[in-house]
């Protein structure tokens, strides 16, 4: 099963945080299905802005870098997440969910909007 990660599991992997098993962190490590949104960089990027997220350097970057295929946003994408019902109102997260819906992928995600 292809996954698509949501922002807080790609920043769990990055800190190695403990929220992630190790099952987890093992598959995120070695699997060739793992997709990571341009979405995701971008939220990383405007929360880091913001002051909500901190890092040296730029967390974005590091995020882009992680190894994960990176999937870009296509048009396709766009009207997807925008046919979607109002059930999750963070338009990252409605973007995630379009993607994911148009090519097949399975999102690994702790936010329970999203299976609504």
């Amino acid at each position: 099963m292809a996954l698509l990660l949501d922002t807080h599991v790609v920043l769990w992997w990055l800190a190695d945080d403990d929220t992630l098993d190790s099952a987890t962190k093992d598959r995120l490590d070695v699997d060739s299905e793992i997709f990571l949104s341009t979405v995701t960089v971008w939220e990383v990027g405007i929360k880091q802005a913001l002051g909500k997220l901190t890092s040296e350097g730029s967390l974005a970057e590091y995020v882009r870098d992680s190894g994960f295929a990176v999937l870009p946003i296509s048009a396709d994408h766009a009207i997807a997440a925008s046919a979607l019902p109002p059930h999750h109102r963070d338009p990252f997260d409605r973007m995630l969910i379009g993607q994911a819906l148009v090519e097949g992928l399975t999102v690994m995600t702790r936010d329970r909007a999203f299976h609504a």
